[in-house]
């Protein structure tokens, strides 16, 4: 049975171990370990209210913050169970809920100090059984803390119908819209909403690239059949970033068959993606037009207004004093997503903290200049241009600098083409040779394609003012 001290030299050990890694920090490790810091006792506080109270005293509190550069977290775990039963049941949770915090996708490492034999205690659970295949969405993710505006006006009313009448309006609800801007959040808010009025729904919340491991993991076993009733066998099936299964030819064949049994039985489908179903080139026709057979919802750009009022949200819900005034320069001055807005916040916290300082303008000016200023005034280039559209397109960059004809690659060819000329305003020859030496005829023909498509598609443009925001923020 554990207790508070059974192994005093190895607890003694492991905050030895944390103190020494601090001494060894220059200043700007101890600035990114101080976020980390601030960051973390957020997802604690979030996770108060998610897990049974022995669990999170247990498992969670004892985490430590280790490190925190280039994306890669590292949190330190007092013992090999405890880093196992982390790793098993709230890696995906923290991960998630830290890179909400910090502003960026992160990769979570535990860093375990290991059991000396002559030491071993026991490994059994002193906590209350949950049912662990039951979905609990995050208490921070509501309808009521999701800030409406212009620009996701449609997809919040489309989620609110969802939750008040599953299976009945909108099936499936299609959700899309550039990474950090909200889609997860309603998806959650959906999920919260269902189990307060219908506690008593089933329902399944997986990351298409969850699903495609979990998918592959049950072939490998034996466990398909499995593996099909975990998905199947809901009253709401929620999928998150579904553009990961694009080009997998035996994920998509799961994931249509696994659509139609559901959508058969009336059972509500919601999925969110980071561009419209047209968008989605390497996806399955068959998938695609069923993505659309529902509503199809967009989530845009805040607006600063709407930028500003999320920021004094968290605050408020942080229990933080954000003077409007500082919150409004934020939401000008702080280049990118909500998520990466929200982690400005936290940045400011920490410092604020490191330097005694209240969240002022001035510190909120400085903390600007440091950490985003520069990324602002840098100005894309062609590498970086083409590398952005292969990330979104899901095409190799070759294949888009390169010479074949098939329809998916020359349309995202034709985009790469068009944000080279308008964020770089290089000549037409110039163009062509980067694009492995074409004529300057065929680079205008290939922007003004896309010039034109934008006038009449909606999504398109869409599609094109976010690779433009993620290349270049300014615009």
């Amino acid at each position: 049975m554990y207790t508070p001290h059974s192994k005093p030299d190895f607890t003694i050990r492991f905050w030895v171990l944390c103190v020494t890694a601090m001494d060894q920090l220059s200043l700007m490790d101890r600035q990114d370990l101080a976020t980390l810091k601030a960051a973390w006792e957020h997802v604690v506080r979030r996770l108060s209210t998610e897990i049974p109270a022995a669990w999170l005293d247990r498992f969670i509190k004892p985490l430590q913050p280790l490190s925190y550069s280039e994306g890669i977290v590292r949190l330190g775990v007092p013992g090999r169970f405890v880093q196992e039963w982390v790793r098993e049941r709230y890696l995906g949770t923290l991960t998630i809920m830290l890179g909400d915090e910090l502003g960026e996708k992160i990769k979570l490492e535990l860093q375990s100090e290991p059991q000396e034999r002559g030491n071993f205690t026991s490994t059994a659970v002193v906590a209350p059984v949950a049912d662990e295949s039951h979905f609990r969405p995050y208490s921070k993710f509501s309808f009521e803390s999701f800030v409406v505006g212009q620009s996701n006006r449609l997809a919040f009313a489309g989620a609110k119908a969802v939750a008040s009448e599953p299976g009945l309006k909108y099936n499936p609800l299609f959700i899309y819209g550039q990474s950090g801007l909200g889609k997860t959040h309603l998806l959650h808010s959906i999920a919260r909403e269902i189990q307060i009025k219908h506690p008593e729904t089933q329902m399944v919340y997986v990351s298409a690239q969850q699903f495609a491991e979990e998918f592959v993991h049950a072939l490998q076993s034996g466990r398909i059949e499995s593996f099909r009733r975990q998905q199947r066998n809901v009253g709401i099936w929620l999928v998150d970033d579904i553009q990961f299964v694009a080009g997998k030819d035996k994920t998509q064949e799961e994931v249509f068959h696994t659509y139609n049994y559901l959508y058969s039985l009336g059972k509500q489908i919601v999925l969110t993606s980071d561009r419209a179903p047209r968008e989605l080139h390497l996806m399955d026709e068959r998938l695609r037009s069923r993505f659309e057979a529902g509503l199809v919802a967009d989530i845009q750009w805040p607006d600063t207004e709407t930028r500003c009022a999320i920021l004094l949200g968290k605050a408020n819900s942080e229990n933080l004093e954000l003077e409007t005034s500082v919150a409004m320069y934020l939401a000008e001055h702080v280049p990118g997503n909500i998520r990466i807005l929200e982690g400005a916040l936290t940045k400011l916290l920490a410092q604020a903290s490191i330097m005694d300082s209240p969240m002022n303008l001035e510190l909120a000016s400085m903390m600007v200049e440091q950490h985003y200023k520069a990324g602002v005034l840098n100005k894309p280039g062609f590498v970086q241009i083409v590398e952005e559209v292969s990330r979104h397109y899901k095409i190799p960059q070759d294949e888009i600098k390169g010479t074949q004809r098939n329809a998916p690659i020359v349309h995202a060819r034709h985009i790469a083409v068009f944000l080279t000329r308008e964020l770089t305003g290089d000549s037409w020859k110039h163009i062509g040779t980067l694009f492995g030496g074409r004529d300057h005829t065929s680079m205008m023909h290939g922007y003004q394609k896309i010039n034109e498509m934008m006038l009449q598609d909606k999504d398109l443009r869409s599609t094109v003012k976010m690779l433009k925001r993620n290349l270049y923020p300014e615009h």
